[in-house]
């Protein structure tokens, strides 16, 4: 998993609420066997008319957003359905972090465990964010997790708080399956050490036959 220390980045505003993952990545493209590849597909049935081409009036689509890396939306980020594919479609499509008021729990756990940040903030702060991303042409933020804090140039700083062991995963690169096999030792020797399944098996049968129906005397 990729590292995430702090990143400055162009801002693009989504001005809707309760944003599902349907809408982030629609059904039709969950039939895909890889990880990889979901950027294209990203917000498809608002980003595309139904003739294919890009509608102009859709955010990502704007010119002064192209190439933005933080999404800023609204409460409710990423409800409906559990699909990993939306955190995989919003990072491949190049987000690496996302501020909101609040997300939906099992979006929030998927993002933080492909190392997409998403970033809770007061409501006013979102809002003043909201202000400044549209008044300010080419406006950037910067999203620190080392210090807990998002800011920009212009004096607007605002803290937030990420569960202690996933800001360390984070912050060092790690993910489950790292975690695990930072413990390989300690697993092989418990392994060389525990009866073998056989063993138990054997064990288990004995004590239910009884002694002189097929079980072991002790």
């Amino acid at each position: 998993m990729e590292r995430f220390v702090r990143h400055t980045g162009l801002v693009a505003p989504l001005d809707r609420p309760d944003v599902d993952t349907d809408a982030i990545i629609p059904k039709q493209f969950l039939k895909r066997i890889e990880r990889t590849g979901y950027g294209p597909f990203l917000f498809h049935d608002w980003r595309y008319r139904p003739d294919g081409s890009p509608d102009p009036d859709f955010v990502l689509n704007q010119p002064r957003y192209r190439g933005a890396t933080i999404l800023l939306a609204r409460e409710n980020f990423g409800c409906g359905s559990s699909r990993e594919h939306a955190p995989w479609a919003l990072q491949q499509y190049g987000f690496r972090a996302i501020v909101a008021p609040s997300f939906a729990d099992i979006f929030e756990a998927n993002c933080l465990q492909n190392g997409l940040l998403p970033v809770r903030l007061e409501p006013e702060a979102v809002e003043e964010l909201f202000r400044r991303t549209g008044d300010q042409p080419g406006y950037q933020l910067t999203v620190d997790l080392e210090r807990e804090e998002v800011r920009d140039a212009s004096g607007f700083v605002a803290a937030f708080r990420v569960d202690p062991e996933r800001r360390r995963r984070l912050l060092e690169g790690v993910d489950d399956i790292d975690v695990t096999l930072a413990r390989e030792a300690a697993i092989a020797a418990f392994e060389a050490r525990r009866p073998s399944w056989s063993e138990i098996a054997w064990a288990a049968a004995g004590e239910a036959a009884g002694p002189g129906r097929g079980g072991r005397e002790a």
